[in-house]
């Protein structure tokens, strides 16, 4: 009986001494993922992530997002750095819709954390140069603060287009991902989520925003948010 009871002392021992020992080098803790539609933080602004280039460790969200140079997850955990942005977002509730708005941010991802495409949906998060927003056409737009919502592209503008039937937002949103679902599961970006114009939720057109964070400096033109 003692054996017995001995035994299962021993066994207990090497269970717990497992569960608190350091994972192996070959089970090492993965890090931070950075993926599109993660929440995002810059000083005191909080938005949602737009989209990750895997290739070039790229990610960007809107440029009225910026409010320091470091860019932290919701833990504090550090992502990477801004690198430029341009945000000429008109002031008020309404626009006019021959404006074009910029409205972007690019973000040079930190060396030690893990890229990841899928979307929370579970999507990938594609570019697609042959797929762009037009009139009706169905889309969603996920956010840190309404999750995902979808709808229609309700009208297109100079650079940006509106949404409705379903397409909702909060403060927080802002930066995040607006794309089409694809028939085999994948989700092809259309725009970065800008701002409500009267009732109607913004994007800002994706095909312009590569375009000119290649060529453009850093660009101020409007007050952060």
């Amino acid at each position: 009986m003692r054996r017995l009871l001995l035994s299962v002392l021993a066994a207990a021992a090497a269970f717990f001494a497992m569960l608190l020992a350091p994972p192996a080098p070959g089970q090492a803790d993965p890090g931070i993922v950075v993926f599109p539609g993660m929440e995002i933080r810059q000083g005191t602004n909080v938005c949602t992530l737009g989209f990750v280039d895997m290739e070039t460790r790229v990610a960007y969200t809107a440029g009225h997002c910026r409010g320091g140079a470091q860019v932290t997850d919701k833990a504090n955990g550090f992502l990477g750095s801004q690198v430029a942005f341009s945000d000429n977002t008109p002031d008020g509730t309404t626009v006019d819709t021959n404006h074009q708005i910029s409205d972007w941010q690019t973000i040079a991802l930190a060396s030690d954390v893990q890229l990841n495409n899928v979307l929370p949906n579970g999507r990938p998060l594609v570019r697609d140069a042959s797929v762009t927003a037009t009139r009706g056409m169905p889309v969603c737009h996920f956010g840190v603060m309404t999750g995902e919502s979808c709808g229609t592209v309700e009208a297109v503008n100079n650079g940006w287009f509106t949404m409705a039937n379903g397409v909702r937002s909060q403060k927080g949103d802002s930066g995040g991902p607006v794309y089409t679902n694809t028939p085999d599961g994948r989700a092809v970006i259309l725009g970065i989520y800008n701002s409500t114009w009267g009732s109607f939720p913004a994007a800002v057109s994706w095909q312009a925003v590569p375009q000119q964070a290649g060529t453009a400096p850093v660009l101020v033109t409007a007050g952060a948010a």
